[in-house]
């Protein structure tokens, strides 16, 4: 605290289970994505050989150590290379979510694909009432959902062109 006050013990506890974590998430990253990260050597050892660790207990205690080594260095740039590299995964699970609310509206609501029409011009209207009709019909019949998955593959090209299938 900046006014004098002295940090609780649990707050202290708090900041330190934060940087573990920390320390856990870097664990987890590809070698292309920890090279770009910008660590001391010790803790890049740490991170390396906590890969390697199978055994329950040894983990645990090498996340110990590597939280330790991270009270020592500014977690601040570490926290904003690990946000970045999860920002594009955020981007498809919005993308997704859209479709996916799009897809739902539109076997729902009579009227939302006049909504949709409206929001996008370029959307083939006649392949989505044909698309929306299987649906409705596999669904009846208890088919295998492939006029659902075609119905979110066409959202997907109409509402984010630039990207083809979402993985």
């Amino acid at each position: 605290m900046s006014d004098g006050t002295p940090i609780s013990k649990t707050q202290r506890k708090k900041a330190v289970h934060e940087l573990q974590a920390l320390g856990e998430e870097l664990v987890t990253l590809n070698e292309s994505q920890l090279a770009t990260v910008e660590l001391p050597e010790r803790l890049l050892d740490a991170v390396m050989h906590a890969r390697t660790i199978t055994k329950h207990e040894a983990r645990r205690r090498q996340m110990q150590y590597i939280g330790k080594l991270m009270r020592r260095v500014d977690a601040g740039p570490i926290r904003a290379a690990l946000d970045a590299f999860q920002a594009p995964s955020r981007g498809q699970a919005a993308i997704h979510k859209r479709i996916e609310g799009w897809r739902q509206r539109l076997l729902a609501e009579p009227g939302a694909l006049a909504d949709l029409l409206v929001a996008h011009p370029e959307a083939d209207a006649q392949q989505l009432r044909v698309l929306i009709g299987n649906v409705q019909r596999e669904r009846a019949a208890h088919a295998p959902p492939r006029s659902y998955r075609a119905l979110f593959q066409l959202l997907l090209q109409t509402l984010n062109p630039k990207e083809e299938k979402i993985r």
